[in-house]
This record gives C-alpha cells, sequence and structure tokens, in this order.
C-alpha cells in the first residue's frame, strides 16, 4: 500500500491564506510540555504581527524563550478542504512608538474587515463596551513580531 503525501503549498498560496485569516495559534517552549495558546494576528506582507495581554503565562514563557511555532489554518466543516502553514522563528517586542501605532491600527481595521463582535476585546485586555479604537490609542497589550522564520511547512488538501 503507497502512502499519499499532502500536497506543499508554494509561497503565494500560503501567503494568501496568512492574509486572509487572522487567527494563530503559537506554540511556547514550556518547562516541560509545550503552551499552546491563540492570538489574534495582522499580516503586512512581510511579518506577522500578535496582540498580547500583559499578563499570563505566555508573558513568562516569551521573556524565558522568545522561539516559538506558529501555525494558521483554514478548514471547511466537513474537512474536504484544508489548508495550514507552520512557521518557527522568534518573537520580539515592539517598542518604537510609531510602529506600535501603526500595528495597532492594523488590528482595529482587521477587527472591522473580518465584523468580529466586541467580545474579542476582553482577549485584548479591554472591555467589550469599549470603543474599538481603544486598541489603537491605549497601550494595554504588548505587540509582539514574528521574525526570524527559519522553517515554513505549509500543505493543503488533495
Amino acid at each position: 500500500m503507497e502512502i499519499v503525501k499532502i500536497p506543499n503549498m508554494n509561497k503565494a498560496e500560503y501567503d494568501q491564506l496568512i492574509e486572509e485569516g487572522f487567527i494563530s495559534r503559537i506554540a511556547f517552549q514550556g518547562s516541560k510540555y509545550p503552551y499552546i495558546a491563540p492570538f489574534l494576528y495582522v499580516f503586512d506582507g512581510k511579518f506577522l504581527y500578535f496582540l498580547a495581554t500583559k499578563y499570563g503565562r505566555k508573558n513568562d514563557l516569551f521573556r524565558q524563550h522568545p522561539y516559538v511555532s506558529v501555525e494558521i489554518e483554514k478548514y471547511s466543516s466537513d474537512l474536504s478542504c484544508y489548508t495550514f502553514v507552520t512557521m518557527q522563528g522568534y518573537l520580539v517586542q515592539l517598542e518604537d512608538a510609531i510602529e506600535k501605532k501603526i500595528v495597532r491600527e492594523k488590528f482595529v481595521s482587521m477587527i472591522r474587515a473580518h465584523n468580529l463582535s466586541q467580545n474579542i476585546l476582553a482577549a485584548l485586555g479591554h472591555k467589550p463596551e469599549e470603543p474599538l479604537e481603544a486598541i489603537a490609542s491605549e497601550e494595554r497589550s504588548n505587540i509582539w513580531k514574528l521574525t526570524g522564520v527559519t522553517d515554513i511547512v505549509a500543505l493543503k488538501n488533495l
């Protein structure tokens, strides 16, 4: 019996998957087990940016070991169509005020473009009843940038 391998996506295909999406999973190196958490992201065509609340285990793990795996996927409800990309790299925290403002505004635009619920604000350090613009005008979350990507695995169904 021959094993059928899942086909690879080319760069244009996985860039499109990343561009169309907005939820990822990041796997951090834990002391014994990996720690995986979902994150909203934006993509500027070159880098992925994540908003991370300033509390929780992810912050400790980020400071201890910023090398991570990031996964983005898209699939139909019956799994007849599926694609995913995994990237290994490291996270850096943005410190430049202008760059942070630009990225925060991209998050506001992405949330609007995807018509996401105001409830998503709670995952970003804000109350759901606050205006969406609070993400851009206040710094209740850290911004992490995926850089130094050394390995990309991008697969799709047949």
